[in-house]
């Protein structure tokens, strides 16, 4: 399970670095290839609902397997593409391999390990090796694209997932006999649609503003249809009551500022690396690992708090921690240089490494079992509509890098308003007990 996810945030990112070789070595232009990486975000995130809700009614072992394949062939189809838009269909594809494995990963993972304490250091395990994958996709992309060109960025993955395919088939533990989910196909196709035509919609916003516009319309009117069709029928795609359980709602609450915050940070700090301090793009992925390395090596850590105090005290001091380390942009001013970005650097890493385990198994332990690929589903796809708002946000708020005085005056702002959601999220916790 480690191993899928690894492979499926990976390709959120590692993709960035072979933009510009697929460019050329594709004959394209750059808006041309945009939905090479825009292709798979907009499938990942609008699939996740269903991806869990399959994985209820079909089993998540099952559900896993078939994403794997679908994720490693579409992989070889990226590897093989002769053209962008042969490239764009088969990065779609991956992005539907990647929602089955998602959610599922994390539901075969609270099937195998049933009680909480184990749960918890497991998902811990998972939560560490899938926070590699955002410094490992800049980094391995460099080195892929440097040495073999950009196909082999898409060639490492077929083998890994054939060994998962392999772990999962032999190891991964059935369902059982739980009682499996009925279908709900109008909640399928509406929270589908609805969720596709609003990523649509913030990835187009500083393009096409007529796009972006009717996308939202779109999705508006599919997830108030969606809410109406809920309340209807007999076994909901989702349950109204799933999100008046305190504990699941402030999970999901929590889950949305953790990536919202951090992603937009991100996404400002390399612009700002680069574009303020003049660094290169490799040297800017470096000087991001203070952030990185403690994500990564503290998640395990925080499952393993989790599992012996619960998860309230270890997602208080994880929120506490972020909003400490947000706040600490404010001693970035327009004569700083790198080494005024390494405490916030920290501060969030740390703080984010203690949040994501606890949130995740918060999230799961607030359902009954045999909705656990659903609520995998609803945290991830809070998760991924976090990541989307928070560039989007950030990137309006602080506009072009090229003014750096208002640049900077944003991130600072922006670290201030983080701040104050974190510490909501510290209140939230209340409700995880």
């Amino acid at each position: 399970m480690c191993a899928g996810m690894f492979l499926v945030l990976l390709d959120v990112t590692v993709v960035n670095v072979a933009v510009p070789s697929i460019t050329n070595g594709l004959r394209t232009t750059t808006a041309g290839v945009q939905w090479v990486v825009d292709g798979y975000t907009v499938a990942l995130a609008s699939l996740l609902l269903a991806g869990g809700a399959l994985g209820d009614r079909l089993g998540h072992r099952r559900v896993v397997a078939v994403g794997l394949v679908i994720f490693g062939g579409a992989s070889a189809g990226c590897g093989l593409a002769p053209s962008a838009g042969v490239l764009v269909a088969a990065r779609a594809a991956q992005g539907v391999g990647a929602a089955m494995l998602l959610p599922g990963s994390i539901a075969a993972i609270a099937d195998a390990y049933p009680e909480r304490a184990a749960q918890a250091r497991a998902l811990g395990i998972w939560a560490g090796v899938s926070s590699l994958a955002l410094p490992a996709g800049p980094l391995l992309g460099g080195v892929l694209v440097t040495t073999l060109g950009w196909r082999a960025v898409f060639w490492i993955n077929p083998p890994i997932t054939a060994i998962c395919l392999v772990g999962v088939l032999v190891w991964g533990r059935a369902s059982g006999d739980r009682p499996r989910q009925r279908l709900d196909p109008a909640g399928l196709v509406l929270g589908t649609t609805g969720l596709a035509a609003v990523v649509y919609a913030v990835i187009a916003a500083e393009t096409d503003a007529v796009a972006a516009a009717t996308a939202g319309a779109v999705g508006t009117v599919a997830i108030v249809a969606l809410i109406v069709v809920e309340r209807r029928v007999a076994a909901p795609l989702l349950p109204p009551s799933l999100f008046r359980r305190p504990a699941f709602a402030a999970a999901n609450g929590s889950a949305l500022v953790m990536n919202l915050t951090s992603n937009g940070l991100l996404f400002l700090l390399t612009r700002y690396l680069q574009s303020v301090l003049g660094h290169s793009a490799q040297d800017a992925g470096v000087m991001l690992l203070p952030l990185f390395v403690p994500l990564a090596a503290l998640s395990p850590l925080a499952g393993r708090l989790t599992a012996r105090h619960g998860p309230r005290p270890v997602l208080l001091a994880g929120a506490l921690l972020a909003a400490a380390g947000q706040l600490c942009l404010l001693f970035v001013n327009m004569t700083s240089s790198y080494p005024s970005l390494i405490p916030a650097l920290i501060g969030v890493g740390l703080g984010v490494g203690l949040f994501t385990a606890p949130v995740v198994a918060t999230a799961i332990r607030a359902v009954p079992a045999d909705r656990s690929g659903l609520a995998s589903g609803i945290n991830n796809t809070v998760r991924q509509a976090g990541t989307a708002l928070g560039v989007a946000i950030y990137g309006a708020v602080a506009a072009s890098p090229t003014h750096s005085d208002h640049f900077i005056g944003a991130l600072r702002d922006l670290g201030i308003a983080a701040a104050v959601l974190w510490v909501a999220a510290a209140a939230f916790t209340n409700a995880t007990t």
